[in-house]
């Protein structure tokens, strides 16, 4: 007898996994959405509703070293995910393609290293090399560097997962029609791996975007980002502009995951109609 079968006598099972589920929601987008709403609150006062208002906006908007952090977030995630992107693909074909060179188990590991260490530790080490090592002056520079010494190795992860699904008979194809490696690369396997390459980068973009500890060892005087800027504002007052410029962070962070959605429904389809 199959779960489905042993389930359908037994409904109760099924209300009770649904309301499981619910509650599971529940408490993980409550909160999110009850910050939303308190952004819009004309109330001071956190957790207090005054009235709707968009006053919490404006002043954000307004307060030029809020403006300041987030341009140097953008900055900061568009630069480090062009260059983490590049990095990440090659280092994906690399380990994907060549399965015979020195090197590469060593490399492998130190690929995945920095999804597994805390933050903590990543960001003390990154600060004694430009610090100690180098030695270089803390900037926005710094920064980058330091984003893109995490978001490689989650870009390389999810393209060499595209990788391995990928059909090499299509290569093979493109070199028995005389196509060099070059031609062969650009016009056959970039485009079939692009959804990983897009799905990467999105990925390191939201990374960039959203962190904290890395940054907080590694930024400069002058050089804060917007996520570090707002945890120093939440370690003195909570106010309800810090709730305006969550909702900016997570309208943001909404926006990449419809991006990838559709890349990755595009992705399906253009596969369906070739299988068609």
């Amino acid at each position: 007898m199959s779960v489905q079968e042993g389930t359908a006598h037994r409904p109760w099972v099924d209300k009770v996994l649904t309301v499981n589920g619910w509650l599971i929601f529940a408490f993980l987008y409550l909160p999110i959405l009850i910050l939303v709403i308190y952004s819009f609150s004309d109330s001071k006062v956190v957790g207090i509703w005054g009235g709707f208002t968009w006053k919490w906006y404006n002043r954000m908007i307004h307060n030029p070293e809020m403006m300041g952090a987030l341009w140097n977030s953008a900055k900061v995630a568009f630069i480090s995910t062009i260059i983490s992107t590049v990095l990440g693909t090659l280092a994906a074909l690399a380990l994907d393609r060549y399965r015979r060179w020195l090197g590469k188990g060593a490399f492998d590991v130190i690929m995945y290293l920095p999804v597994i260490i805390p933050e903590v530790t990543m960001g003390a080490m990154l600060l004694i090399w430009f610090t100690q090592i180098l030695p270089v002056n803390l900037s926005l520079t710094t920064i980058i560097l330091g984003h893109i010494a995490f978001s490689a190795s989650f870009v390389t992860i999810v393209v060499r997962a595209r990788l391995a699904n990928l059909d090499d008979s299509l290569e093979e194809a493109a070199a028995d029609l005389y196509a060099n490696r070059w031609t062969t690369f650009r016009r056959i396997t970039l485009p079939l791996i692009m959804p990983g390459v897009m799905g990467g980068a999105l990925l390191a973009l939201t990374l960039s975007l959203d962190d904290v500890v890395i940054t907080e060892f590694v930024q400069g005087p002058g050089a804060s980002l917007l996520p570090v800027y707002v945890f120093g504002l939440i370690r003195r007052q909570v106010t309800p502009e810090i709730n305006a410029v969550s909702t900016l962070m997570l309208a943001l962070s909404m926006m990449l995951v419809f991006i990838s959605l559709a890349f990755q429904a595009r992705s399906i389809s253009k596969s369906k109609n070739k299988e068609a």
